[in-house]
């Protein structure tokens, strides 16, 4: 729900559970209490897509037998494989920019203990014309961070499970080249094409490729993007790293991007999420200002975490049994 600052305040005054995503300069303002937050004025609320810096989303995380609240580095973001209850939801927040996000986007896909733990979350960002950093908020000491993670175990009652989902517009052309990179990477120049070495940067430009069509990776018929970032003096920067040995093709171009995505989330179901994360991307391309795609309210964030790190997609958590 997208509510004022006094309704927050009084929220965390009450002791609630909560997650919270507003703009910085308001984010700062708010007392200690059993919260984590991240940073975006960007959100899809209740009425559509918004920008707001005097608002916040707040989902009330009211299921919960029991919480805790921890930080990471780069170095042991992991633990949170050690960490988390038997029976729980992993709620994780890094900061856009910041090297744990880069390290748990590289290395995420070969920690396999992640897959036995319902883990969600998000890439706080920023304004897009201001471009500050991004951060992230211990809420239980009124701590922000730009280079840790915040997590938050949510430990579920007995017959109760978190199911992580995820809604992507985006499929291959099986006729399409292969694109296979030489190592797991945010940034690349060279790649092979059909087993052929070729620039990277210079094969988009040549094949006048769309910026906001994603390279997607198929896993047994589920699409995992990866968005590109930038095309410039030979290099190709992504959102989410690309891995080595694993077949890439460019998504089939989506010629007209809000109404496949509308469709793709009416596809997707009658749901009840208790939470779920909306990429910048689709804000943008899919022109989501004023649009509704009930019951998928929440965050625009600049990366989906739903267990590895994703890009162009909409995630969504909800409790079962």
């Amino acid at each position: 729900m997208l509510i004022t600052f006094e309704e927050t305040v009084e929220l965390i005054k009450q002791g609630k559970t909560l997650h919270i995503a507003a703009d910085e300069s308001i984010l700062d303002k708010l007392p200690k209490g059993n919260w984590i937050g991240g940073t975006t004025p960007y959100f899809i609320s209740e009425e559509g897509g918004v920008f707001s810096k005097d608002r916040l989303f707040v989902n009330e995380l009211d299921f919960g037998l029991d919480t805790r609240i921890a930080v990471y580095g780069k170095y042991n973001i992991f633990q949170i494989v050690e960490e988390c209850y038997d029976n729980g939801l992993t709620l994780l927040i890094m900061p856009y920019g910041s090297q744990v996000a880069a390290k748990y986007a590289k290395e995420a896909p070969d920690v396999e203990e992640l897959l036995m733990h319902p883990t969600i979350g998000w890439i706080s960002g920023m304004d897009l014309e201001k471009m500050v950093q991004a951060k992230v908020y211990d809420g239980s000491t009124g701590t922000s961070y730009t280079d840790k993670a915040v997590v938050m175990y949510v430990e579920l009652p007995e017959g109760k499970t978190a199911l992580i989902n995820m809604v992507n517009i985006f499929s291959d052309d099986k006729t399409d080249p292969v694109i296979r990179f030489y190592d797991n990477d945010l940034s690349v120049t060279k790649c092979t094409v059909n087993g052929h070495e070729v620039n990277f940067a210079e094969y988009i430009e040549k094949k006048g490729i769309a910026p906001q069509m994603p390279l997607v990776a198929d896993h047994n018929g589920s699409y995992f993007n990866t968005s590109i970032k930038s095309v410039e003096n030979g290099c190709v920067g992504f959102y989410a790293p690309v891995f080595k040995n694993i077949d890439y093709r460019f998504a089939t171009y989506v010629d007209d991007y809000p109404s496949e995505f509308q469709k793709k989330v009416k596809e997707a179901g009658t749901h009840e999420p208790v939470l779920s994360f909306n990429c910048i991307l689709n804000f943008t391309y899919g022109k989501l200002t004023d649009q509704k795609i009930l019951p998928f309210t929440g965050p625009v964030t600049f990366g989906e975490v739903a267990y590895q790190l994703l890009n162009q997609t909409l995630v969504f958590c909800e409790i079962m049994g």
